[in-house]
């Protein structure tokens, strides 16, 4: 209809519309998922169809044509999906994308419970933050689970909107008690991780990156306990709890140890601690549930493994 009706169709496949949602025709408006938006980060054409943006145009459409003033808002994309019991949700850009457009991205990756531990039913989610490493930009969130998914994206979305780097995100004060968050909340755990990484206080190391690290002569070592050693662990890694870090770490070089723990905050801690002890040390960003989430996981190819470096 569009076309029949001569307007001018984008690269996306999408209606061209102006900054008040008019057509090349000044006589015709056109909102809603048919038309092209322009994205928040880059500012080109991008079809996003989604229901608020759609009625957010279709306001500003009337006050144009009441000649009221308008404000053209550029789109994040937020979106959120019920699979099954679980919650899938994003916002902004994607690692993926960011990489495919050659664009550098700090990522981190926690695994947060959706409201205090101690208080029954809390429920595990994956949370994914993607950040500009020298602005503290916010490019991208996605988040996975059963509870609280919803509630953590739309703060991200609104960070994104209002400006707020990711370091920031540790100052938010959002509501809590323990039905319903965490002193800390998911999201203020994501600025201090943020800002541990950007301050320099601590390197991390992807899950995409290790196998090569590991292949370098990188010595991975496994922080957890026994038990949970025991239960599964990375191909390659040596077993030194926390715990008994400080009196073993003779046991390793000097340079190039990766650390890990289950989610990444006692490896955190490991990190730091060998640190003091002259090691130089990372930790893997997201610990062991983020590898064995991963394709990493499936990868058994650890040809010069950990234990052979540390021997």
């Amino acid at each position: 209809m569009a076309r029949a009706a001569g307007l001018e169709i984008g690269p996306k496949g999408g209606i061209v519309v102006d900054a008040c949602n008019r057509t090349n025709d000044p006589a015709i408006y056109a909102v809603g998922d048919a038309v092209e938006k322009l994205d928040a980060l880059d500012g080109e054409p991008v079809l996003v169809p989604l229901a608020n943006i759609a009625n957010r145009q279709g306001r500003m459409v009337a006050d144009h044509i009441m000649g009221r003033p308008v404000r053209a808002v550029a789109t994040i994309g937020t979106a959120i999906v019920k699979v099954f019991d679980l919650a899938v949700a994003t916002t902004g850009w994607s690692e993926k994308r960011l990489r495919a457009q050659g664009r550098d991205c700090l990522v981190l990756h926690s695994h947060p419970g959706s409201h205090a531990g101690y208080y029954p039913g809390a429920e595990s989610m994956m949370l994914k933050l993607v950040v500009d490493p020298a602005s503290g930009q916010i490019l991208g969130a996605q988040g996975v689970g059963r509870a609280g998914v919803d509630k953590r994206i739309d703060v991200l979305a609104t960070a994104m909107r209002g400006g707020i780097t990711a370091p920031e995100l540790a100052d938010l004060e959002l509501a809590y008690a323990p039905p319903f968050g965490s002193a800390k909340d998911p999201v203020n755990m994501l600025g201090y991780m943020a800002d541990n990484v950007m301050s320099g206080l601590t390197s991390t190391v992807q899950w995409s990156q290790l196998h090569d690290r590991v292949t370098q002569g990188a010595v991975l070592v496994d922080v957890r306990t026994p038990a949970e050693f025991e239960e599964g662990h990375i191909p390659g890694a040596v077993n030194i709890p926390v715990d008994e870090l400080r009196d073993r770490c003779i046991e390793l070089p000097k340079q190039d140890v990766i650390v890990y723990c289950q989610v990444g905050q006692r490896g955190h801690t490991a990190a730091n601690l060998l640190r003091e002890c002259g090691v130089h040390a990372a930790n893997l960003d997201g610990g062991y549930r983020t590898w064995i989430s991963s394709p990493a996981a499936t990868e058994r190819d650890f040809r010069k493994s950990s234990v052979a470096a540390v021997e």
